[in-house]
């Protein structure tokens, strides 16, 4: 069984990545899709979604009625605080009679919360209950876009709040003029011609399709702590769109023709189905923001097909690759590199690149400043940037705060031993600095 999978295997990736001699004879956009299929179905049979997702189920369990409740504030002091229950009502469609009673449970909870009767620690912690939710969605983004570094927790609160209370807002003004421009005289005017009204109306039934997936590109592009390019963020939202309204259809008749289960579990059968559309909901968002990485970052499809284990060794020569690239740009004044641009250089799988990077910023060999955030330029004058800093930088990458070489009870002739070894990489590396390594 074990051989027939590897077998198999081995087929498709000798068709997704052929030799160079039969390369030619096939189309290369096709291949390019159907590598980023591939890759995304490996991540899938992985675990590490379908685990995220898991996580936020719980965690929206404890948020989800804070979360409306902040919205339904803001909402209620525009007077549009009724807008929300359609919103909460469209998402339980699946769930057929079950959701409507699940969403009038939420609504009456959301209603018996008073902000007075809270006081200041009740709101921080409905607050913070709801930030921690964002926070957790933002951890499991970066993860997929292979993120170490996290926001401040300045920009977390003044970011995540803000699209907390602004996001309805917007929404539901959108909503507002899309049903003014409807009810107008203009538009009805069209409708009364045959062609134009066929499409108004087929634009109408689109609109919940739209109105998805505008929001899954949104947060593709904001929540990730990198930059997310429009295109990316956009395909992927069209696909889990798709996605999300498809399952719900295929979830709406499951729940329909699940009456056994009722019998079974009773009132606990409602619980589950929220559970598993809920769990479904997340796998399907975070499914789209995996599919937009491997659309910007096409190199790190061979990382997920060949995994990522890299040596010591490794790690010191492309730290130092790395430092002697990115400093050669910053000595001659040029533009700074990119992540996408170091990938290019180096003809290495991004994520490999971006491990290193990584390590470097947290040494604070490196930062990302320029023009462009997401370029890389030196921490401090190349001039006084030992290598002997790189290679302890990239030697030193996997040691924990509390299990380092150092704290390791070796026998005084292994202390020795060890003591020689990093004496002799102090010696061979003894006033050699950056800038020695620059193409002047």
């Amino acid at each position: 069984m074990a051989k027939g999978k590897a077998a198999i295997i081995v087929r498709i990736e000798g068709f997704l990545w052929p030799e160079e001699a039969q390369q030619s004879k096939q189309p290369l956009a096709l291949l390019k899709v159907l590598r980023i299929i591939y890759a995304t179905m490996l991540d899938l049979v992985g675990g590490e979604l379908s685990l995220r997702a898991m996580s936020l189920v719980y965690t929206t369990l404890l948020s989800l009625v804070p979360l409306l409740a902040l919205s339904f504030s803001v909402l209620k002091a525009m007077g549009a605080h009724n807008e929300i229950e359609p919103f909460l009502f469209q998402f339980l469609e699946p769930l057929g009679q079950q959701g409507i009673q699940i969403g009038e449970n939420i609504i009456g909870f959301i209603d018996n919360i008073k902000v007075g009767v809270l006081g200041s620690v009740g709101l921080g912690l409905l607050i913070y209950t709801v930030l921690s939710l964002v926070q957790k969605i933002e951890n499991a983004f970066n993860v997929i876009w292979q993120v170490e570094a996290t926001r401040s927790i300045g920009e977390r609160f003044s970011s995540y709040l803000s699209v907390i209370l602004i996001g309805p807002v917007l929404i539901v003004s959108a909503l507002g003029m899309t049903a003014s421009m409807m009810n107008s005289s203009f538009v009805q005017y069209f409708m009364d011609i045959g062609p134009f009204g066929s499409l108004i109306l087929l634009a109408t039934k689109m609109l919940p399709y739209l109105m998805v997936m505008g929001v899954f590109a949104f947060i593709y592009m904001f929540v990730p702590n990198t930059k997310v390019r429009i295109v990316p963020a956009l395909v992927g939202a069209v696909i889990a769109g798709f996605l999300w309204e498809t399952s719900g259809l295929l979830f709406a008749t499951f729940v329909v023709n699940s009456t056994k289960y009722t019998a079974i579990y009773s009132s606990f059968a409602v619980i589950i189905m929220l559970l598993i559309w809920l769990y479904i909901s997340w796998l399907i968002l975070l499914l789209g923001s995996n599919l937009a990485f491997y659309i910007q970052n096409p190199s790190s499809i061979r990382g997920a097909r060949e995994g990522f284990e890299i040596s010591n060794r490794v790690k010191e020569r492309i730290a130092l690759l790395l430092i002697q690239l990115v400093g050669t740009r910053h000595y001659h004044g040029q533009e700074p590199y990119t992540l996408a641009d170091l990938v290019e250089k180096t003809s290495l799988s991004s994520r490999v690149v971006l491990y290193v990077l990584n390590k470097l910023l947290a040494k604070d060999l490196l930062l990302k400043g320029g023009d462009d955030s997401e370029a890389y330029v030196p921490a401090k004058a190349i001039e006084s940037t030992t290598l002997a800093e790189v290679v302890i930088a990239a030697r030193s990458a996997e040691e924990e705060h509390y299990l380092q070489a150092g704290s390791i009870v070796l026998p005084v002739e292994l202390q020795t031993l060890t003591g020689l070894m990093d004496d002799s990489l102090s010696k061979v590396m003894a006033g050699k600095v950056v800038s020695d390594l620059v193409d002047k």
